[in-house]
């Protein structure tokens, strides 16, 4: 090769190398600058926990559903045996039969009293009557008696009529007052028959109650995570059958450090991307971020390992979308939170929401 050619080769050379090192530094301040007002972190997609629990203690019949099937709200998804609330349930309905016949016999009984009280009180007429006539008499015989025209014996003997009549009369007056107190024992002896009826009844209502709560529901849609107890296995009032995972509250938590945090609020949007779906860019919003650092948990790599107070922030996904694809929801998957720390910034291209 000429000498004179090796000027021009280095130069080239040079100038190539410059180039690139141009345009490596071109490319990294551009890709930094498409992210400027954004903060990002990782983490996991969660969902509310939900344990499915016995509310009476009783033997486990059936499970009706495996781990990680999804289910419907009111779906149910385990049962207990109510065979002794079933026994329960006929007892007390004999007891409200009971109950019952026991407030129609003392409605009859308080019938019967009251006609007593009617016939006392005739009583008591036809005795005040005698009475009243029997003074009338004692009255003329005493008038004839001062006259001479009977005699001591006789006017005596009407003074006796008339003690009799009295006392026939206080006599009658005193069984209606008897038949007062056995109408007002009548009465409650009713009143407590129909408590005995209303207990009665609430112990039915009780009791249908527990074995209508003896089948589990679902309270929300969601998936089984995992059994807890089995069929055969007796369980105690609130204890676990099943937990669930609540798919309409999903979400992700991730870690961001106090300058980054602190430009955060309430309700900022926010794009995940998972690692399973990099193609995918799924909007969210902030619904937390914790008022108090903590240190960075060692399963969250931060982007400065120079910081090690982060604040938490979780990253609600939105019920309606979560709803069109609840049956593709997953937890437990690792990608990216980003934040827009700027509200008047446009988010960049790759991060447009282009969920289907």
């Amino acid at each position: 090769m000429p000498t004179s050619r090796k000027p021009w080769i280095i130069a080239a050379l040079l100038v190539a190398a410059a180039a690139a090192v141009a345009f490596g530094v071109w490319q990294r301040f551009a890709a930094r600058n498409g992210m400027d007002g954004l903060a990002s972190g990782n983490g996991r997609i969660e969902a509310v926990e939900i344990d499915v629990a016995t509310r009476v203690a009783g033997r486990l019949a059936d499970v009706l559903v495996k781990e990680g099937e999804f289910v419907q709200a009111g779906q149910v998804l385990a049962r207990i045996d109510t065979e002794p609330l079933d026994a329960q349930r006929r007892q007390a309905k004999a007891q409200l039969q009971q109950a019952k016949a026991d407030v129609a016999t003392a409605r009859s009984q308080l019938a019967q009293r009251d006609s007593d009280k009617a016939a006392a009180q005739a009583v008591v007429a036809q005795r005040q009557t005698e009475l009243t006539a029997a003074q009338r008499r004692a009255q003329r015989f005493a008038d004839l008696r001062r006259q001479a025209f009977i005699s001591q014996q006789q006017l005596d003997d009407q003074t006796e009529t008339v003690d009799r009549a009295a006392a026939a009369l206080a006599a009658a007056r005193a069984q209606v007052a008897a038949s007062d107190a056995a109408i007002a024992a009548a009465r409650n002896q009713i009143r407590g028959s129909e408590s005995a009826v209303d207990a009665a009844q609430a112990a039915i209502e009780r009791i249908q109650t527990d074995i209508d709560d003896a089948a589990l529901k679902a309270p929300r849609d969601g998936r089984v995570q995992y059994l807890v107890a089995r069929p055969g296995e007796v369980v105690a009032a609130g204890g676990r059958v099943l937990n669930l995972l609540d798919l309409s509250d999903v979400y992700m938590t991730f870690f961001l450090p106090t300058s980054d945090a602190g430009r955060v609020a309430i309700g900022s949007e926010v794009r995940l991307v998972l690692d399973a779906a990099p193609q995918f860019v799924i909007p969210a919003k902030v619904s937390f971020v914790a008022s108090e650092a903590q240190f960075t948990p060692k399963t969250v790599q931060t982007q400065s390992e120079r910081e090690k107070l982060m604040f938490r922030v979780k990253a609600q996904i939105a019920p309606e979308l979560l709803r069109q694809h609840i049956t593709h929801v997953k937890t437990g998957l690792p990608g990216m939170a980003y934040v827009r720390l700027d509200a008047g910034r446009d988010w960049p291209a790759r991060l447009q929401p282009n969920v289907p």
